[in-house]
């Protein structure tokens, strides 16, 4: 009886690892996964150990915020790196006010105490598109805006529908939508999943504070926190848009 190789043992071996990391998550081990998850701040919807919409989504977002690929597929990789992760941190501390951050795709829900709940977004494409014959760019602005309206339950306009809308800047909102894909995708408003649109509706109340930046803007809102005045300034600036 021939012997194999050790060349051909070694290769088999590592077949076999890499198959055993990539096989089937148990309902058990996504619980897990969905209970850390949560812990660290991501939007989980139930722990109950289904590999649903909510899920998914949290995945995606974790991936998002530490650099993985957007794979959307719970491995025992994706298990292992999930156990060891630290939380979220907001760019801005100390006060309430919610984070788009464009370059990572998710926002970030951030209360007094500096905790956070990290939710996965699709904004601007930052390409052109022609509408009634004029073109323009699908540009997600960056700075410091407030709610300024809000909206209940769906609303259309001339680029789709919007859930519960929550307008930053003109007619740009933050809103829930069935297509919230791992990359940007919008017109130039923040999409946001179905699932979490009407609790982070009610979470941003008019006035809440939203910073939206990437790697080379950022634009500080402390002042406003700090004092009211300036940001009912802001707030009565938006409504006039």
């Amino acid at each position: 009886m021939k012997q194999i190789p050790t060349i051909f043992l070694i290769l088999i071996l590592g077949v076999s690892l890499v198959s055993a990391q990539r096989r089937s998550t148990t309902r058990a081990e996504i619980r897990e996964a969905e209970r850390r998850l949560a812990e660290l701040g991501y939007w989980t919807g139930p722990i109950d150990g289904r590999f649903d919409v909510a899920t998914k989504a949290a995945l995606i977002t974790f991936q998002k915020w530490e650099g993985r690929p957007t794979t959307a597929r719970l491995t025992r990789d994706e298990l292992e790196a999930i156990r060891t992760s630290a939380p979220p941190k907001a760019r801005e501390q100390g006060y309430e006010h919610v984070e788009v951050d464009l370059d990572r795709q998710v926002l970030l829900i951030v209360d007094d105490q500096d905790r956070v709940r990290v939710l996965s977004v699709s904004t601007g494409t930052g390409k052109s598109f022609v509408y009634d014959g004029q073109t323009s760019i699908a540009y997600t602005p960056r700075g410091r805006f407030v709610v300024y309206e809000k909206g209940v339950g769906w609303e259309d306009n001339v680029f789709g529908s919007m859930y519960y809308a929550n307008y930053i800047s003109g007619g740009i909102a933050i809103h829930g939508s069935y297509n919230v894909p791992p990359q940007p995708a919008s017109h130039g408003c923040i999409r946001i999943p179905m699932f979490a649109a009407r609790e982070m509706s009610r979470l941003m109340k008019l006035g809440t504070i939203v910073l939206v930046y990437d790697k080379v803007s950022f634009v500080s809102a402390k002042e406003w926190a700090q004092n009211p005045k300036l940001k009912e300034a802001a707030l009565a600036n938006g409504a006039l848009q």
